[in-house]
């Protein structure tokens, strides 16, 4: 009885072990695959540009999903803002943040914080000719007859841009060179 007792105990140490061994297989394996995952630059201290979007949508689950062929957009909602996730062919592409509030004020606000982050970068204006002042600017933005851009590019293959339309708003988007282009090709192609 003593010896059934014994060999009882050394298969539940063996099938423990077994398990155990497993057990760090299987979690050493998400790991080691997002580990391989690109993450160009941490966005927002939660989004990972470059980085797997299915991930990230399991993660953290957006409160709401669109999606459209190879491109899938989450939607969250922080505080007053929403951010926009960008995916595509599983890839996150584009990550948004759209201010609820858009004034010169916070757009100069901004624009400032990211000059004395990343230069003076460039300015991708468009404004009607008339459209001189602040004043006019903003009222051609509220039309549609203008936007304000200003863009900063990265040598680690990303961008930064900082827009003020009619459609989207006050915005501020991080975005993956590489995967833009290859999302705007396969886009006018027809892919």
């Amino acid at each position: 009885m003593g010896d059934q007792r014994a060999a009882r105990g050394r298969r539940v140490i063996a099938l423990t072990t077994l398990l155990l061994i497993a057990l760090a297989l299987a979690t050493a394996e998400p790991v080691r695959a997002a580990a391989q995952q690109p993450c160009l630059k941490l966005v927002f201290n939660r989004y990972c540009l470059g980085g797997d979007l299915s991930a990230l949508a399991q993660q953290s689950p957006p409160a709401y999903r669109q999606e459209e062929g190879d491109r899938v957009a989450l939607i969250y909602y922080e505080t007053r803002e929403r951010i926009y996730v960008l995916g595509w062919r599983g890839r996150i592409y584009k990550v948004v943040r759209a201010y609820r509030v858009a004034s010169q004020m916070r757009y100069q606000e901004l624009y400032r914080l990211l000059r004395e982050k990343y230069g003076p970068g460039e300015d991708r204006s468009t404004f009607p000719p008339d459209a001189r002042t602040p004043g006019r600017r903003q009222i051609a933005i509220r039309r549609g007859e203008g936007r304000a851009a200003h863009v900063w590019s990265e040598p680690e293959g990303w961008h930064v841009e900082l827009s003020w339309t009619r459609e989207l708003g006050l915005s501020l988007a991080y975005i993956s060179d590489e995967l833009d282009r290859a999302q705007s090709a396969a886009m006018s192609s027809g892919y």
